[in-house]
């Protein structure tokens, strides 16, 4: 390739690539709601992944609430207003593919290993769409009742299943960041912006 032609294509790249790069795709790019239903967001595994917390059966004398995996993901522009500012944009999606856990021995030792994909759960902050929810916050899931499979489409959730909980044990705006290690990152990366200007 001749350095011209090369040159010209990094000027082009440069010149794109804030907007290619920033995340900057309008919210509903990554979700639709009608009538507090809503399609199945794709892709999401190309987001940003932000933590997996797992509260196993044998830790919670067999009857734990939520004993799979819990694979966490954040739309790419909520990430980065999240990284500017130490909080949830109006438009935030944040989705939760679950897996069981599958075998407990592994070649490195004895543990929880991930097995089969079993549900999928989303969470909207949205003014406009859900102005009566506590801070704004829907709850959503996909989970078929067999846990092989997952719907097209889900309804909302009645506001005491999920808000309740969020709104009394998770530390940022309905969001346990306290879990993800990758939000608390972000986050301290917000508050030093801030406090260095």
């Amino acid at each position: 390739m001749r350095i011209d032609k090369y040159l010209t294509g990094l000027l082009i790249l440069a010149a794109l690539g804030p907007s290619l790069m920033s995340g900057s795709v309008s919210a509903k790019e990554y979700f639709t709601v009608k009538n507090n239903v809503l399609e199945r967001p794709t892709g999401f595994r190309e987001w940003i992944y932000v933590g997996t917390p797992l509260t196993p059966n044998d830790m919670n004398n067999g009857k734990a609430n939520f004993q799979e995996f819990h694979t966490v993901y954040i739309d790419p522009e909520s990430w980065e207003h999240w990284k500017k500012t130490g909080k949830f944009r109006d438009g935030t999606i944040i989705i939760k593919e679950m897996t069981s856990v599958g075998s407990k021995v592994a070649a490195s030792g004895k543990g929880y290993f991930m097995g089969d994909f079993i549900g999928l759960e989303a969470t909207i902050k949205s003014k406009r769409e859900f102005p009566n929810e506590p801070g704004n916050w829907a709850y959503f899931s996909f989970t078929n009742e067999d846990h092989k499979s997952i719907k097209k489409t889900a309804n909302l959730e009645p506001t005491a299943n999920c808000n309740g909980c969020h709104e009394a044990s998770a530390h940022d705006d309905f969001v346990f960041t306290q879990y993800y290690p990758v939000l608390r990152a972000g986050k301290a990366n917000a508050e030093n912006a801030v406090g260095g200007r």
